[in-house]
């Protein structure tokens, strides 16, 4: 296989190592934010609990930053969903015709 992918054993043209590792890398910071969230969201529900006006009141901070968190990740898939278009209309209207053709379709 080029380029030594893992895409479900179809090969990836030459030159998409760049296009591959900047997937990678944004896939990586997604799952670290996500993993963050989880503790965040973990600990809101530990001062819901508690019912201590301290955890409460830090709660209002923590939900900020937790929004924040997935307006981050949303961002994040907005500019990996724009590269990837952009990368297909890059190869030409008969490589992206081709490349939607060979996407399973649903049974009936």
């Amino acid at each position: 296989m080029e380029n030594g992918s893992s895409n479900g054993g179809e090969a990836l043209p030459n030159g998409n190592g760049k296009a591959v590792q900047a997937l990678q890398r944004s896939f990586g910071e997604v799952q670290g934010i996500l993993e963050h969230n989880r503790m965040l969201i973990q600990e809101i529900g530990q001062n819901h609990e508690s019912r201590d006006a301290g955890g409460l009141s830090r709660n209002v901070a923590l939900i900020r930053e937790l929004n924040s968190n997935i307006a981050r990740v949303v961002g994040l898939y907005s500019d990996l969903s724009t590269s990837f278009s952009g990368s297909l209309l890059a190869k030409g209207p008969d490589d992206a015709a081709a490349a939607a053709n060979k996407r399973p379709r649903p049974t009936q």
